[in-house]
């Protein structure tokens, strides 16, 4: 057993009961068994076995009163994992699937990420297991203040920069800021996201959906190929989803599919500027269900209960690029197996880990691009890295200023990844490269720091 097998089979026996922190930490650990022979001084100083250990787990209750007076109570999680080079940055989920572990393994996955951006931002994540899902914007913002009544003593724009996840869009950042403002009496760039009006950044919203198509872009032009023409499923139908829909069709794809919690959508003549410009205000104004859109566009074919992912393997459906964008572990062995079958080109995670281990294993083993979710999707977090530059500078650059420095930075990270893996034995594969290039600016942060972090 390897040194790197070892800590792998501590962190099993420690926390057997977060699969999903465990899952992240054998996915990059795995691909970090090169750095071993390669930095005997990272195994000495015991880099690894530091890393997978969050400096700190912040946890809160957060107690409040819905529109009938009923008191309700949710948990509150901020973890704080790794600062070596730069500020905890990374977003608040609010989901009832949030628990401990799921924050950790968006934590340890966020270190890596934010390195390959090349900006100095360190990794962290937090949230609640509060579901914002039907609930009206004052009890949004209820309890968007009782959330913040708490998290305000562990962050800073120096220390730790929260943002927007899954349940938190502009309006919930919107609410999270003003309540720091109020007990803080200060205007700093302590969160991203924020709207234009009081600091937030162009291209903001738009740049993971933006950002995973570009790495996408870039991933296909190693072969030659573009989007132009390509038939391309897309899971989810949240803010990453639907900028990269929009994104996919400027550059000439064929997008056929999204989806929500409730069920998929199918339209396999393919997504246009109206079709897209509805499904904006359904799930943006409305805050309605996919299944509404099927309702409206009779050539839509709506599926119950099933992922997008279902749908093409049950259907068998063809697709040349994938692009999950709505949750973790939503594609298992067997929709990756369909795909390699209907003759998959490239897949990049527009999602937090949305393939599961035996899924990444038929992608890579079946020669199919695979851009992982800490190369592929680190557009957003590179965004609110930009707009805290803008915030300390106390300026705003252009919509075409902020998109080519996204571009710029998607394009680095696509190539470094690439780089990397060939200098470590594993050419063209992302997955080894993004891991290594990501943890070796941590790595050496930590070991000039001393023993400290």
């Amino acid at each position: 057993m390897s040194y790197i097998d070892e800590v792998i089979k501590s962190v099993e026996e420690r926390y057997h009961y977060q699969p999903e922190f465990i899952q992240a930490v054998r996915e990059v650990l795995t691909s970090l068994k090169p750095t071993e022979e390669k930095y005997p001084e990272f195994v000495k100083a015991k880099i690894y076995e530091r890393i997978v250990e969050p400096d700190r787990i912040i946890k809160f209750r957060v107690v409040w009163e819905d529109d009938n007076g009923e008191i309700h109570v949710n948990r509150g999680y901020r973890v704080q994992f790794n600062m070596a080079i730069g500020p905890y940055k990374g977003g608040l989920r609010w989901h009832p699937s949030v628990n401990e572990s799921i924050i950790k393994f968006l934590g340890f996955e966020q270190i890596f990420k934010n390195s390959l951006t090349g900006l100095p931002m360190g990794g962290g994540k937090g949230g609640s297991d509060f579901d914002p899902h039907g609930k009206s914007d004052r009890e949004i913002m209820r309890f968007a203040y009782a959330f913040m009544s708490e998290l305000f003593r562990h962050i800073g724009p120096d220390t730790d920069v929260p943002a927007g996840d899954i349940g938190v869009g502009g309006r919930e950042i919107g609410f999270l800021y003003g309540f720091y403002k109020r007990i803080r009496n200060e205007h700093t760039g302590v969160l991203t996201g924020k709207g234009l009006e009081y600091g937030g950044s162009l291209i903001r919203p738009e740049a993971t959906g933006y950002g995973v198509t570009y790495f996408a872009a870039n991933m296909l032009a190693t072969k030659g190929e573009d989007f132009n023409g390509k038939v391309v499923a897309i899971s989810g139908a949240g803010n990453v989803a639907q900028y990269a829909i929009e994104k996919v069709m400027e550059l000439g794809g064929k997008v056929i599919s999204f989806s929500d919690s409730k069920g998929t959508i199918i339209i396999e003549e393919g997504m246009d500027r109206e079709k897209w410009e509805y499904l904006m205000w359904l799930k943006n104004v409305k805050r309605g269900r996919v299944r509404e859109f099927a309702e409206k566009y009779p050539q839509a074919k709506y599926y119950e209960g099933k992922s997008v992912w279902d749908v093409l393997r049950d259907e068998n459906i063809k697709v040349d690029v994938a692009l999950p964008c709505a949750t973790q572990n939503e594609i298992h062995k067997d929709h990756a197996e369909a795909m390699v079958k209907n003759g998959l080109i490239a897949i990049a995670e527009g999602a937090n880990m949305p393939s599961t281990l035996e899924a990444i294993e038929v992608f890579i083993n079946s020669g199919v691009l695979f851009g992982p979710a800490k190369a592929a999707n680190a557009g957003g977090v590179a965004v609110s890295g930009l707009e805290m530059a803008q915030n300390s500078m106390r300026l705003s650059w252009t919509r075409e200023e902020v998109d080519r420095k996204l571009q710029e930075i998607m394009k680095n990270i696509h190539d470094t990844s690439l780089k990397t893996a060939e200098e470590f034995g594993y050419p063209g594969n992302y997955l080894v490269g993004a891991n290594i290039a990501g943890f070796l600016k941590v790595a050496k942060a930590m070991m000039a720091y001393g023993i400290v972090y």
